[in-house]
């Protein structure tokens, strides 16, 4: 049979130039090459193995497939099975991840008519978004899988225990790792500190892992990070510990941001001046990567980057003020570089308090300054707690805002997942 890399070939080359090949499927009528025009006849070659790739495998038998297992869980809703297929159709793509976590959390199974797009996409896409388009499609993705190799890893083989760690592909050995660390957390940190040689993206994988359940047991274990000669590990592993309460990271942070920012009282009320920014020695090693600060740019990065990186429980208790009182304070041409670092900060320490703050600023106060600030603020509007409800109810917000876009889509994908009702 020819392949369509040659039918590819035919059609570049020219008719004129090149003899159009055969297409032969079994169980389908072959396209005659009589008199016709040899472009038409590779027009219905291509045509025909293009229905024969769509069907996921060539009809090379007559007898019926074999049955797709049942599967006991309720589909979602025709209102979620749309907002996937919006999703899938590139409108807020990065969302698909948590709309499938979701998903698994509530125990329920996507459209079936979506599982072939899922599969696609998760095929070209890294194995944590494979694993879960595996588990949400559950027997169908497996019975579809079996009939398109491209499709194969949702039944790879299953590797268990240590098998996993050693022999398992950067997905099974990430699930090892992870389930360790919720039954063991101390071993699984010694298993990250005896392979913490590796590749740079095991590491990567090894601080995502320590992410979740954090304490300040992995403290020393981050601390020898900060000196990875990789700029990507020191900045993630500083993240982990700015985010970690008690440690000495947040605490050499506190030292800097309170060097950078003063609370001012004026004739005019309160508002926040930004001290001569200086560097110092260590900031590298702490995950700040800067150049200079002789521009203003270079100040704002340096401002975003400290207070990304400095607990937040700093600024209220130094001025006396609630995160809803702090954000509104005037702050002149540094407010974009506050507000960005404010916005990293409440995400990375899960401070929901500054979420709701900064997202009811985003909504209800000036445009944002800055392509970081929007970035940071639709980072924000991503995790921010879904309990702040819809932009609509929010008085005085700015629906065209991104934040706001962000914020709204990802509220109603949520609440259209617990609707048992929504048409």
């Amino acid at each position: 049979m020819s392949s369509w890399h040659d039918l590819v070939t035919a059609s570049l080359i020219g008719t004129e130039r090149a003899v159009v090949p055969a297409v032969a499927i079994p169980g389908l009528p072959s396209v005659a090459e009589d008199a016709r025009d040899p472009a038409a006849v590779l027009l219905d070659q291509a045509a025909l193995l293009t229905a024969a790739r769509r069907a996921g495998r060539p009809p090379d038998r007559a007898e019926p497939l074999p049955a797709c297992e049942p599967d006991p869980r309720p589909a979602v809703n025709p209102a979620a099975g749309r907002r996937l297929a919006r999703i899938l159709d590139g409108e807020h793509a990065y969302l698909l991840a948590e709309w499938l976590a979701a998903l698994a959390r509530r125990g329920l199974r996507p459209p079936a008519e979506s599982l072939p797009a899922l599969l696609d996409r998760a095929r070209r896409a890294d194995p944590g978004l494979r694993s879960l388009v595996a588990e949400a499609g559950g027997p169908r993705a497996s019975w579809l899988a079996r009939l398109n190799p491209d499709w194969g890893f949702v039944i790879a083989p299953v590797l268990a225990g240590q098998d996993a760690w050693r022999l398992g592909d950067p997905a099974q050995r990430r699930s090892y790792l992870a389930g360790l660390r919720s039954r063991d957390p101390g071993a699984a940190r010694e298993l990250i500190a005896a392979s913490w040689r590796g590749a740079a993206r095991d590491r990567v994988m090894f601080l995502s892992v320590l992410a979740d359940n954090l304490s300040l047991a992995d403290e020393p274990l981050l601390e020898n990070a900060l000196a990875d000669p990789a700029d990507d590990i020191r900045v993630r592993a500083a993240y982990l510990l700015a985010s970690l309460p008690g440690s000495a990271l947040g605490e050499r942070m506190v030292t800097r941001a309170r060097g950078l920012l003063r609370l001012h009282q004026g004739i005019h009320g309160k508002r926040l001046v930004i001290n001569p920014a200086r560097r110092d020695g260590s900031m590298r090693q702490d995950g700040i990567t800067l150049v200079s600060v002789v521009t203003q740019a270079d100040r704002a990065h340096l401002i975003l980057e400290v207070m990304a990186r400095t607990p937040l429980r700093t600024w209220t208790g130094d001025f006396g003020l609630t995160p809803a009182e702090v954000v509104a304070l005037p702050a002149g041409s540094w407010a974009p570089a506050l507000l960005a670092g404010w916005s990293r900060a409440a995400v990375a320490q899960r401070d929901h308090d500054w979420m709701d703050a900064l997202t009811r600023r985003a909504l209800t106060g000036p445009p944002p300054g800055s392509g970081l600030e929007i970035h940071a603020l639709q980072q924000l509007a991503r995790r921010a707690d879904p309990a702040l409800g819809a932009p609509d109810a929010v008085p005085g917000s700015r629906r065209d805002t991104p934040a706001a876009i962000v914020l709204k889509f990802r509220y109603e994908m949520l609440k259209e997942l617990d609707d048992d009702d929504a048409y």
